[in-house]
């Protein structure tokens, strides 16, 4: 059955298209901005470090947790409505974080910003399935991709600048500029459309997936803090898991279910949201890991530091869009399998560059890294889509941008946490006075000072050697990780074309 689109006058499809490209890009900039920020944030409205830590933290869970759910709703409620209801709210819940008096509430604020993001993002891409097709249809989410990865990639340097000149205030002025110009410009040019066989929305399905994530996401959150053992972090991974039987049990027995659970029977289909998920380990946690050692640990400035990250993120500027305009001669799997490989390379590359190393012998392995990722990133949200009938756009849409922003999550967390277990596993090795664990945790986040307090007898030069050891390993598991999911994706999204047939005929 074909999906309901509401007759207009006019069809703009390009004004679409930069109407969701901007919503797409206040995302990654809020989310990056604030990180930027957070000190500036703390010390101004008194916060403790626990809340401090949410200030983030809420953001990605309600964003990461509610994708799925937004998808569904755009399919049933409408594309069009969904994404001005999101981009509007979006608007003002960061204008009222530019006035918000406490921490409290600025935390609260964050985890209706994450919502909106989510109900904006979900509608918005789906609505462009519907404006375009074929060939076309990979190009536009191809400038999609670019738009997530500039905000992303710019977010730190430009929010930084703005802190200085503005203080922190003014990032959430520039988010609500965007917002408010995406929302204008969607209002009069986005077509409403809706899959007519939706029905209700699966409500038990939606709470069930919302709540698994949300406990597994929130789990995983606080085991840097808490570590694995736990009983909190314990029983929120155990609740999770009973979340996901109880939400499979849900979807097997529904006339319209919010998952369809028979996609996964297709490799094309699990492949995509492999992709999904490959840049938070290939890329992502590099855009947090190594401004802590440029800064942290090696002692460059704030500037020399964020100079030296634009090798890993310019890329993402331009390549996506070359990307999508390969696809006229190349097939998307080798164009998303090749620049996996490429991001591996690059960071076995840099794992044998010790700290320390001169900036000038690091621009070449960042800038691999940033030029594999730039490939696949083009292609992925046109994947996502492209893989399953488009009047089921929002809930291909949901599925994907959850694994990918969920992914980015837990792989924060997980690398984080294997960082610091490597730094201290050498500390202790060394039998060095004080408590090893304890600096190791501040090793893994850059505190250089309070590693050294934990362990008296240590000097700088020692520490940074131990650092750069486990740096290197985390390196090489990431790019270990990379190359299988390079070939695991190279080879499901290059199946036969009678296979993903049947999967776009459920």
């Amino acid at each position: 059955m074909q999906p309901h689109i509401s007759a207009r006058p006019h069809t703009h499809p390009y004004l679409a298209l930069l109407a969701v490209c901007m919503a797409a890009a206040a995302m990654p900039l809020t989310f990056t901005g604030t990180a930027v920020a957070l000190p500036s944030i703390a010390q101004a409205l008194d916060a403790s470090p626990v809340a401090t830590a949410w200030a983030t933290n809420a953001f990605m869970l309600t964003f990461g947790s509610t994708l799925m759910v937004a998808g569904a709703l755009a399919d049933s409620l409408g594309r069009r409505r969904v994404f001005l209801l999101g981009a509007a709210s979006f608007a003002l819940f960061s204008l009222a974080l530019t006035v918000v008096p406490d921490i409290l509430l600025f935390d609260l604020l964050r985890g209706g910003q994450g919502l909106a993001a989510a109900a904006a993002y979900a509608g918005g891409a789906a609505a462009l399935a519907q404006e375009f097709n074929g060939a076309s249809r990979m190009r536009a989410f191809s400038v999609l991709g670019t738009s997530f990865g500039v905000g992303l990639s710019l977010g730190p340097v430009v929010s930084g600048a703005m802190i200085e000149s503005f203080g922190w205030r003014s990032i959430f002025l520039a988010v609500v500029l965007l917002t408010s110009l995406s929302f204008l410009i969607g209002y009069r040019v986005l077509k409403e459309s809706c899959d007519p066989a939706a029905g209700r929305l699966d409500w038990r399905g939606a709470l069930g997936f919302t709540t698994m994530l949300a406990l597994f996401t929130y789990g995983m959150l606080l085991v840097p803090e808490r570590g694995w053992s736990d009983g909190l972090v314990v029983g929120a991974l155990i609740g999770s898991a009973v979340c996901l039987v109880l939400f499979i049990q849900i979807e097997r027995t529904v006339a319209r279910p919010m998952l369809d659970l028979s996609l996964f029977r297709y490799r094309r289909f699990v492949g995509v949201q492999l992709l999904a998920a490959a840049p938070a380990y290939g890329f992502v946690v590099l855009l947090v890991l190594l401004p802590l050692r440029f800064v942290g640990i090696e002692g460059m400035g704030a500037i020399a530091g964020g100079g030296l990250m634009i090798a890993l993120s310019a890329p993402l500027l331009i390549l996506p869009i070359v990307a999508g305009w390969l696809t006229r001669w190349l097939r998307p799997a080798t164009l998303c399998g090749t620049g996996l490989i490429l991001t591996a390379c690059g960071l076995g590359w840099l794992s044998t560059l010790p700290s320390g190393t001169p900036a000038a012998l690091l621009l070449l392995p960042m800038l691999m890294i940033g030029t594999g990722i730039s490939l696949p990133w083009g292609l992925m949200d046109g994947l996502a889509v492209d893989v399953v009938p488009s009047e089921r756009a929002g809930m291909a849409m949901g599925i994907f941008s959850t694994v990918r922003v969920a992914g980015e999550g837990v792989a924060l967390a997980v690398i984080g946490a294997i960082l610091s277990l490597l730094i201290a596993g050498r500390l202790s090795a060394a039998d060095l006075q004080g408590s090893a664990q304890t600096a190791g945790q501040n090793l893994a986040i850059g505190n250089l000072e309070g590693a050294l307090a934990a362990l008296p007898g240590s000097t700088v030069s020692q520490l940074q050697s131990f650092y750069s050891q486990a740096f290197s390993s985390v390196l090489i598991l990431l790019s270990a990780i990379t190359t299988i999911t390079a070939i695991v994706v190279f080879l499901s999204l290059n199946q036969a074309k009678d296979e993903a047939v049947a999967a776009k005929a459920l």
